[in-house]
């Protein structure tokens, strides 16, 4: 297939699809629809249970785990991605061979026009459509409609969103943002009838017999495609309902409207999507229905329209080709908490959840994927469910950035604003300055602890600040940031043994630790020296870069990094309170030098040496068991730093530490690994982001009635202690360095 590829930042009107309202609409309407948040909340926790048990079930089941079945499903989708005309082709002639007929198409205007060319063709008046988001991607039943066949949905989820004139808000279940009682009203309404909100089998029977008729009258069935087996040129489309075959087997032409990317070389590649798809997808061990078809019915027409759509510009495209092996089982979304927040129609825009933050930039253009962009989180949940190992995370950046450079509503002024911005927060010396005069502005704000502003009622009223504030307390800028305070601090008392005697750390304090919330470095350093270790504090360090990396801005994101990388190098160890820092250093510095091998090196140098705090104190021999043993006894809850969970596999070190080194048996935290809502640029740009996430996290703090949190991140301790104080909730929030600190020998 020879596609020329189309920038996405032109804006290409072939790209943007079927209408949807403007994303600041969709946002403002999900933050106020009071299904959205408890309905999804409630869904994610019982889809993650059943999840996790079905995919621990597989070994037994299959002889294989859940790791080794999306690697192979991986490398599979990877060897199409690799040579996609090579097994298009060899899809092609095997279906073609038996009567099917495969059409290649470039944009979504030309898979409409053909579709209902083939309409006018066979005078047909009446489609029935089977599950398709190729097909909403597209604006099929939009361009149907204007050419005058009428196009019914037949998935109950999509036929009561098409009576209520409404989107899907997930790739796979897209009326998860109605309850039963809108659907009972909408059905009230539409069919002329009452239903009961409680009767769902009556509301299911009314619709089974609704649209049998329209199978019956349809001259043409329109489904989706789960996969195309090229080995064997055989159709796989995977249902729960058996509206997939009623739609491809009673209308006398049957069209399958999918994607390029939705090939697989060979069938056993096949049953190993199958034994993943439904346990991501609904966390079934397999869906109801799974049907393959590699011939028109006799007397039947079967056509396939390969779309490609921006997907052949997305395989090209350095670092997002790998979005292309997208299964569309809607996992990412299932434990995206900001997805949780606002539901799929805020989040997407035609794909939703986190992998539409990546393909929508391809399909419809930049500026249809700008807003969204400012909902993820960036806590790296996504990419450890996916089943094919795409890695979303760095992806979504990728996708902001382009946003940022090319898209044409971030032109002009705003551009130039956004790049001064950052320009001034990479200046060391600026951002002392800025820091130094905010603190002395501030002063009179700052309350008695020093770790709170406290506004005025005048100012905290108004509109935006209530907005930004009145669900957390904004803490105080130091007067004095860590680098001036540490010179100062006396010796710490000594662990017994020195463990750490002869080790040569430089330190690195984090921005927001140093001139924000300075006691966590300051702790940090007392630890580590009071197990004997030379803690050296660069004076030209800054910040690692990770802000700018995440707003989209490489050029200061790369200048930071190379200070960084300059600033450190030279000793045996890094550390930092701050993990945050170290996910940008580990997964992030090699990418933003590509071209630049000098710096590469450097970086990949770098990588072998750094650990968060956390990580270094709980390697073998740093800190003996129960030397911090002595100490208070108040029971301890654990929030695990999202990305150190989802992107350094820390998994339960820190409870760990705790137990191990300071003698506590943290009390279990429901969700322990689940985001707090700081998510770094998101708390400014989507603060009800960050604030619904937020009260998931506090509730569930609260819920183990223990009076300290610990947590290991700068940004959460800061979003979770102004949380706490905001709901007068009775929990102290330390960093594991401050908590650490403490039980010294002599401070208990």
């Amino acid at each position: 297939m020879t596609v020329t590829p189309t920038r996405p930042e032109m804006g290409n009107p072939e790209m943007r699809g079927p209408h949807l309202k403007p994303f600041a609409e969709r946002y403002d309407n999900a933050l106020h629809d009071p299904n959205i948040q408890s309905g999804l909340l409630d869904f994610q926790r019982s889809w993650r249970v059943t999840r996790d048990e079905q995919m621990a079930s597989l070994k037994e089941i299959t002889g294989f785990s859940f790791e080794d079945l999306r690697g192979k499903l991986t490398q599979a989708k990877n060897s199409v991605i690799a040579a996609p005309d090579e097994h298009v082709a060899r899809f092609k002639a095997n279906i073609e061979a038996r009567g099917g007929k495969v059409v290649l198409v470039g944009s979504a205007d030309e898979a409409n026009a053909y579709i209902a060319h083939l309409c006018h063709e066979r005078g047909i008046a009446l489609a029935v459509k089977g599950k398709s988001m190729v097909s909403e991607e597209i604006g099929l039943n939009e361009a149907l409609a204007h050419a005058g066949v009428e196009a019914v949905e037949t998935d109950l989820g999509e036929w009561l969103l098409q009576l209520g004139e409404d989107r899907p808000s997930h790739l796979v279940m897209p009326a998860i943002h109605k309850r039963r009682h809108q659907v009972a009203e909408l059905f009230t309404r539409v069919l002329g009838r009452p239903f009961d909100p409680d009767d769902i089998p009556a509301m299911v029977l009314a619709a089974r017999h609704e649209l049998r008729a329209k199978f019956l009258a349809a001259g043409i069935g329109i489904t989706g495609a789960n996969g195309l087996i090229a080995e064997t040129g055989t159709i796989m489309l995977v249902t729960n309902e058996g509206n997939g075959r009623l739609t491809s087997s009673l209308p006398g032409v049957h069209v399958v409207t999918t994607g390029v990317e939705k090939v697989l070389p060979t069938a056993a590649d096949a049953i190993t999507q199958i034994r993943i798809l439904a346990r991501s997808a609904t966390a079934q061990p397999i869906t109801t229905y799974t049907t393959f078809i590699s011939a028109p019915a006799p007397g039947h027409e079967l056509h396939v329209v390969l779309i490609d759509n921006g997907r052949r510009l997305m395989s090209v495209q350095p670092g997002l080709e790998d979005a292309l092996r997208c299964i569309r089982c809607g996992a990412c979304a299932n434990v995206c908490p900001a997805y949780q927040v606002v539901g799929g129609h805020a989040f997407g825009h035609v794909y939703t959840g986190p992998i539409g933050l990546v393909t929508t930039a391809f399909h419809h253009g930049l500026d249809a994927a700008a807003g969204p962009q400012s909902l993820c989180v960036s806590c790296g949940a996504c990419a450890t469910v996916c089943p094919v190992t795409i890695p979303l995370p760095q992806q979504i950046l990728e996708v902001r950035r382009l946003v940022a450079e090319r898209a044409p509503s971030t032109a002009g002024w705003r551009r130039v604003a956004m790049k001064v911005a950052m320009r001034a927060y990479a200046s060391r010396t600026l951002f002392a300055l800025g820091t130094r005069v905010a603190g002395m502005l501030a002063a009179p704000l700052r309350d008695v602890s020093g770790k709170f502003t406290r506004l005025p009622a005048v100012i905290a009223e108004m509109p935006a600040a209530r907005r930004y504030l009145a669900w957390r307390t904004p803490p105080a800028v130091a007067p004095v940031p860590a680098r001036v305070l540490a010179k100062q601090a006396a010796a710490p008392p000594m662990i017994p043994g020195s463990p750490l005697a002869g080790r040569r750390i430089a330190f690195f304090l984090q921005c927001i630790g140093d001139r924000v919330a300075p006691e966590i470095p300051l702790a940090a350093i007392e630890v580590l020296r009071a197990a004997g270790a030379d803690v050296r504090i660069p004076e030209s360090q800054h910040c690692c870069g990770l802000p700018a990396f995440d707003g989209g801005d490489r050029d200061n994101a790369i200048r930071m990094a190379k200070a960084t990388i300059a600033a450190l190098e030279g000793n045996d160890d890094i550390v930092t309170p701050a993990p945050s820092c170290v996910v940008a250093m580990l997964h992030e510095y090699e990418t933003l030098f590509a071209g630049q091998p000098g710096w590469q090196q450097r970086a990949r140098v770098m990588k072998e040496r750094v650990y968060d705090l956390v990580g270094y104190l709980a390697g073998p021999g740093r800190l003996p068991d129960g030397a911090l043993a002595a100490g208070s006894s108040d029971a301890v809850a654990v929030h695990r730093f999202c990305q150190g969970s989802n992107m350094l596999n820390a998994g339960d070190r820190l409870e760990r530490l705790l137990h191990d080194v300071a003698g506590v048996e943290a009390v279990p935290l429901f969700e322990a690994e689940v985001c707090c809502g700081f998510g770094g640029s998101t708390s400014v740009r989507a603060p009800e982001i960050s604030q619904g996430i937020l009260a998931r996290k506090l509730a569930n703090v609260l819920d183990t009635a223990a009076p300290i949190l610990v947590t290991d991140n700068p940004g959460c301790v800061l979003h979770l202690r102004g949380g706490a104080d905001a709901a007068g909730a009775p929990v102290r929030v330390m960093h594991v360095a401050e908590y650490l600190a403490s039980r010294l020998p002599g401070r208990s």
